[in-house]
C-alpha cells in the first residue's frame, strides 16, 4: 500500500513537472522573454528536463536579445565558464556589460572582477573600482570587500579617478561609465 502511494506521488510530480515545462516552452516559443529565461533555467539546472547547457544558452540568448538582464548575466556566465559554448571572456564581458547597464548588481560585480583581473578586457583597476562601486551601492557586500582589496593596489589619483567616474556612472543611470 505504501509503495502504491509513493508511486502515485512520483507520477503526479512528473506530470506536474512535464506540464510546467510544456507551458513554459509554449510561452517561450511565442517569444515571451520571461518564459525564455525560465526555460533556460530549467535546462541549465535540469529542472523538469535533463540538464543541457547548449539548450540553456539558446534560450538565455533569445531572452537576452530582448533585453532581459538576468538572461544577459547568465549568458555572460555561460561564456565565462565555457558551459554550452566555448569559453570566451570577451563575449562574457559584452553580456555582463549589458546586464550591468540595466542595474543588475551581480553583473556589475562580475564586470568589476573582469576589469580587475583583465579577463576579456584590458586590466583596469579604475573601471573595476567603478563597477564594484555600482554593485556596492545596491548592497552587494562582496563588491564592498573587493573594493577594500583593490584600493591598496591603487594610487590616490586612481582612487580619486575611480570615485569621480563612479559618481558619473551612477548619476547617468549606468550609461556613462567608461
Amino acid at each position: 500500500m505504501r509503495l502504491m502511494l509513493i508511486l502515485t506521488a512520483l507520477l503526479a510530480f512528473q506530470s506536474a513537472a512535464a506540464t510546467e515545462f510544456d507551458e513554459t516552452k509554449a510561452l517561450a516559443d511565442q517569444g515571451y522573454a520571461f518564459a525564455q529565461f525560465n526555460l533556460a533555467l530549467m535546462y541549465d539546472y535540469g529542472n523538469g528536463v535533463p540538464e543541457n547547457d547548449a539548450e540553456a544558452v539558446k534560450w538565455y540568448r533569445k531572452a537576452a536579445d530582448q533585453g532581459n538582464a538576468k538572461s544577459q548575466f547568465n549568458l555572460g556566465f555561460m561564456y565565462d565558464a565555457g558551459e554550452g559554448v566555448p569559453e570566451n571572456d570577451s563575449e562574457a564581458v559584452k553580456w555582463f556589460r549589458k546586464a550591468a547597464a540595466q542595474g543588475l548588481a551581480n553583473a556589475q560585480s562580475k564586470l568589476g572582477f573582469m576589469y580587475g583581473t583583465g579577463e576579456g578586457v584590458p586590466e583596469n583597476s579604475i573601471r573595476a573600482y567603478v563597477w564594484y562601486s555600482m554593485a556596492k551601492t545596491q548592497g552587494d557586500t562582496d563588491s564592498a570587500s573587493n573594493i577594500d582589496i583593490l584600493k591598496p593596489q591603487m594610487t590616490p589619483q586612481q582612487i580619486a579617478d575611480g570615485q569621480a567616474l563612479a559618481a558619473k556612472c551612477y548619476e547617468s543611470n549606468y550609461t556613462d561609465c567608461d
